[in-house]
């Protein structure tokens, strides 16, 4: 298993997330809580440990986008999400993208020459914007992974951890 002790990882998140059933420090839109959804089934609502207006990805040594439908639909639209997922790949700290979270890869113009994956009904959208979309389980693309779907959470999770555990604690943070 690989080493994460001492790392902080966000996850950017707002309602309609799949929960995925992790510990996590949680980024979204608004304080308070959002609501996690099994497939179209309201499910656990979790606390926001903080909103992205006021994050950074110096705070953080890697990123989590979780999918769902509604929750990267809803934070493609906001300037703050998109910033802080543009701000990862600037400083080149990994970032994991699952399902449709890579509509908000797309909205910060970081998916172009990249080799990703997502769910299939994306896929158009991921390659008009410049991204080389492949149907596979994972894809790690430098220190982008990416999956289609929650069936493939099990090499997702060992491909972000792995790729999570490579990034020094504390790199870059302030």
């Amino acid at each position: 298993m690989a080493d994460l002790n001492g790392k902080r990882v966000a996850f950017l998140a707002t309602d309609m997330v799949e929960q995925a059933g992790a510990d996590i420090d949680l980024v979204s839109l608004e304080d308070g809580e959002i609501q996690g959804f099994n497939h179209y089934d309201k499910a656990d609502k979790f606390p926001v440990d903080r909103t992205v207006e006021d994050a950074s990805a110096e705070d953080y040594d890697a990123l989590v986008l979780p999918g769902g439908v509604g929750n990267p639909d809803t934070l493609r639209t906001d300037e703050n999400a998109v910033r802080f997922v543009r701000e990862f790949f600037d400083a080149g700290k990994p970032v994991a993208a699952i399902c449709h979270a890579p509509w908000v890869l797309v909205e910060a113009d970081v998916a172009r020459g990249r080799k990703l994956t997502s769910f299939w009904s994306i896929k158009t959208d991921v390659k008009n914007a410049g991204g080389n979309w492949v149907d596979e389980e994972v894809v790690l693309d430098g220190n982008l992974v990416t999956s289609r779907s929650p069936k493939d959470i099990p090499a997702f999770n060992k491909t972000l951890l792995e790729q999570f555990a490579k990034t020094p604690v504390g790199a870059g943070r302030s």
